[in-house]
């Protein structure tokens, strides 16, 4: 939220609350003895508060003032939330090192698969019993088929020959 958003925000909550009402009836008679009333009546005046602070505010010198600083506040507080994360990085590396490198270790390797693109689990596949499993078979026929055909298609070209 920038600075100079914050009166127009504020102006909503800071209504001013419904006035409390009285039913009272007034005697005119001459006959009732005189007492002390007291009445209150609302005026409306300008609020010369308002006018000065719409002034300050709409005074283009203010608003590029402004804004410089509310960028700054924007970068600080940037810069704070990187050494807090700085920070509980460090902290957890000083109270457990061996979890927290193995943490990190998985960690890295799911942002490397993740930004690879990685299917599969190569930690998985770099085992022996991972091709050992009933689809590897069928995997191995199917790929030496397609190398068959693919030579077969290079050297019916290679001859000339047409399939028709």
């Amino acid at each position: 939220m920038k600075f100079s958003e914050i009166p127009q925000r504020l102006h909503a909550l800071l209504m001013p609350p419904e006035p409390i009402i009285i039913n009272h009836v007034i005697s005119v008679d001459p006959n009732d003895q005189k007492k002390t009333a007291c009445y209150d009546i609302d005026v409306e005046v300008d609020d010369t508060l308002k006018t000065q602070m719409n002034s300050f505010l709409l005074s283009t010198a203010s608003q590029q003032e402004i804004a410089t600083l509310d960028n700054k506040i924007h970068e600080t507080i940037e810069t704070i939330n990187q050494l807090k994360t700085q920070r509980e990085f460090m902290l957890s590396f000083a109270r457990d090192p061996q979890g927290f490198i193995n943490d990190w270790l998985q960690s890295q390797c799911r942002d490397l698969k993740t930004m690879t693109d990685v299917v599969g689990n190569p930690e998985e596949e770099r085992r022996a019993e991972f091709y050992f499993q009933p689809w590897a078979q069928e995997a191995v026929c199917r790929y030496f088929y397609s190398k068959v055909q693919q030579r077969r298609q290079e050297l019916e070209q290679a001859l000339g020959i047409r399939n028709t």
